[in-house]
């Protein structure tokens, strides 16, 4: 088959350049997505008076044995076929005869190529989504399992405060939730169906672009057809999407490799998401949580190649936009195998309450104890700086703050009273944080019920 662009040349193209410009090795798997336009259009052309009934039949018959031949692996590919309009013209072409000449009329690959990538991408993002929801909900069961088991919280990786593992894992539950919001924001975004625009000056023949739109799952159709053709911002969203979604796995996944060290011990991972050294046999390694973890550059890398692709482009359609295909199928991809794996760590993982009980030392309540001063009527400021003492106090000492004596927190302050051992108490500290987000028992549980609520809508 001649190539659609090919009346106007008088050389064959350099096999090399041929190489270059062919998009095939990449763009096939948009083949369902370009059958299914390449239907609606037909029907669209029988409104425009371009085809008969009879015609349009012929046509969408022929389309569907294309599809069956992809779905079942005997489509057979051809030297000519630079990419899969292409392809799938010439195989529909071959089937139906010259009818499917046709089917081209007052459409440009330009717009066909946007359509395409718009109903991957749609269909992406709610594949995405579900991805999301089944860790979310992994995240849940894990947490309400060990809603109230205290352990120390961090900042600065330093001993803290006291929290809960509930309470920390329902931490990495709502940056998923804003993850998964922000890819129904990108679906609404992408939703919009291009066809109609042809190469840029839209099409000459009057195509009833909405019934198109509505037959392919759109929500709107493009109001510029200079726009249509080259607008790219659902996919850069896309991705960003999914840079914030890796990022999020790979800070999760740097906690838990953490954990999971002889230093803290927190934590087992099942040794079905672990594996062994080649050389130390006593080895067992996370390196399902390595790898999660150094994806995450991998997709950003993927986000600023497009970035970096768009940035300065022309109006309408250029052939730089033929880059933008692979960089969203690497971080989907990608994600279709971090999302379920972390999922399955989470459903196996091993909690070791033996060793965080062992972590609870009493400095983790030094801000407790300045709450006790301020209760005294202290300024805050004055009992931060009194406490201070006291910790350095022990530390004078080599001994906890605990081991301190009741003269020992009076030299420093007189507020100090024989009520201030009642202090020392972890589940006292935790239940006193009961403000909406706290470790409180009741603020946890609403937490757990507000995240099944929001992990179940949509």
């Amino acid at each position: 088959m001649s190539k659609l662009w090919g009346g106007r040349f008088a050389k064959k193209t350099d096999e090399i350049v041929q190489q270059f410009n062919d998009s095939l090795p990449f763009d096939q798997r948009l083949y369902g997505q370009d059958i299914a336009g390449s239907i609606a259009w037909a029907r669209g052309l029988v409104g425009a008076g371009v085809l008969t009934d009879a015609e349009m039949q012929t046509l969408v018959e022929g389309l569907e044995l294309v599809r069956d031949e992809f779905e079942n692996g005997r489509f057979p590919f051809a030297e000519g076929d630079e990419d899969i309009h292409t392809a799938v013209e010439r195989r529909l072409t071959e089937l139906v005869g010259n009818v499917g000449g046709k089917l081209h009329t007052g459409r440009s690959r330009n717009d066909q190529v946007a359509a395409d990538f718009r109903l991957w991408v749609m269909g992406a993002v709610r594949r995405i989504q579900i991805w999301v929801r089944d860790l979310q909900h992994a995240m849940i069961a894990n947490a309400e399992a060990n809603l109230h088991l205290p352990m120390p919280g961090y900042t600065h990786l330093q001993h803290a405060q006291p929290i809960t593992w509930g309470h920390f894992m329902l931490s990495h539950f709502w940056p998923l939730q804003r993850d998964w919001e922000r890819l129904e924001q990108i679906w609404e975004e992408t939703a919009v169906c291009p066809l109609g625009s042809a190469a840029l000056a839209g099409t000459a023949y009057p195509i009833d672009r909405q019934a198109i739109a509505d037959e392919l799952g759109f929500r709107a159709i493009s109001q510029n057809s200079l726009d249509a053709v080259s607008d790219r911002d659902f996919a850069a969203g896309f991705l960003y999407t999914a840079v914030m979604i890796s990022t999020h796995l790979g800070r999760l996944s740097e906690q838990l490799i953490l954990f999971n060290s002889a230093e803290f011990g927190f934590i087992r991972i099942d040794d079905g998401f672990s594996t062994g050294s080649s050389l130390m046999p006593q080895k067992k390694n996370p390196d399902t949580l390595e790898l999660t973890r150094g994806k995450s550059g991998r997709v950003l890398g993927n986000l600023m190649g497009l970035l970096t692709t768009m940035k300065g482009l022309p109006s309408t359609y250029d052939k730089d936009l033929q880059e933008d295909k692979e960089p969203l199928f690497d971080a989907f991809d990608t994600l279709s195998m971090t999302l379920p794996v972390m999922a399955g760590l989470l459903n196996t993982l091993t909690l070791r309450p033996e060793r965080m009980q062992a972590q609870l030392e009493p400095t983790l309540l030094a801000t407790d104890l300045a709450d006790y001063l301020v209760k005294k009527n202290l300024p805050f400021r004055t009992a931060h700086h009194l406490v201070g003492e006291v910790v350095q106090t022990a530390e004078n000492k080599n001994i906890p703050i605990t081991a301190l004596s009741l003269a020992d927190f009076q030299a420093i302050s007189p507020h100090f009273g024989d009520d201030v051992t009642a202090i020392f108490n972890f589940q006292a500290s935790l239940a006193s944080r009961a403000t909406t987000g706290g470790t409180s028992p009741a603020a946890l549980a609403a937490q757990v019920r507000v995240a099944k609520l929001r992990s179940e809508a949509g």
